[in-house]
């Protein structure tokens, strides 16, 4: 399975979050699956990276243009795609990805979350998207949400589409039960075939 994480690139964050993205890249290449990354080398996105491929598994990169230099391309990435902008960057990334998971970070991550969502939402794809917020950032955007649901702006299903965590593992967990291609079959299961 391939991983898409959204994350800051921002280096002025506590240390804690590129510890968290390193911890995430550890256990994604442990459990076999490869990365799908915004390509940079700087803060948690190439703390992600560098773990995965410290642990063996395959990562891919995909950064626009003009941000090649200003969050400097990792050029380590098995395979970095240069995106001519923004959108066609997130084209790629959702393109290649299986799942979606998302570590704190900014606008930008916030705005990859929104969208992946939303295409959920309305039937657009069935991958699954998970928050792992182990120290509450994305807590007020959670009271935000409710209350849109509250004054009917959300349907039901918009919670179905989204599930949240605060360990890696349980991330991690909650990605691989929600591939239907990952799921055991019944031979897995120790079930006799008819």
């Amino acid at each position: 399975m391939f991983v898409c994480v959204y994350c800051s690139s921002s280096q002025r964050i506590d240390r804690k979050y590129a510890d968290l993205a390193r911890e995430v890249g550890t256990e994604l290449a442990r459990r076999g699956h490869g990365l799908v990354s915004g390509g940079a080398v700087v803060s948690c996105m190439g703390e992600v990276a560098r773990a995965v491929r410290a642990g063996g598994g395959h990562t891919v990169g995909v950064i626009p243009r003009v941000l090649v230099d200003i969050e400097i391309a990792d050029t380590d990435s098995d395979e970095l795609i240069v995106a001519a902008d923004m959108r066609e960057r997130k084209g790629v990334m959702d393109a290649r990805s299986d799942a979606f998971l998302v570590l704190p970070g900014g606008i930008g991550t916030l705005e990859e979350l929104f969208e992946i969502w939303t295409s959920r939402v309305l039937g657009m794809h069935e991958r699954p998207l998970v928050v792992l917020d182990p120290w509450g950032l994305y807590g007020p955007l959670r009271v935000l949400v409710d209350g849109m649901y509250e004054q009917g702006f959300l349907r039901p299903d918009a919670f179905d589409a989204i599930a949240w965590a605060t360990t890696v593992e349980e991330a991690l967990d909650l990605l691989e039960r929600r591939v239907p291609h990952l799921r055991p079959t019944g031979e897995e299961l120790g079930e006799s075939s008819p």
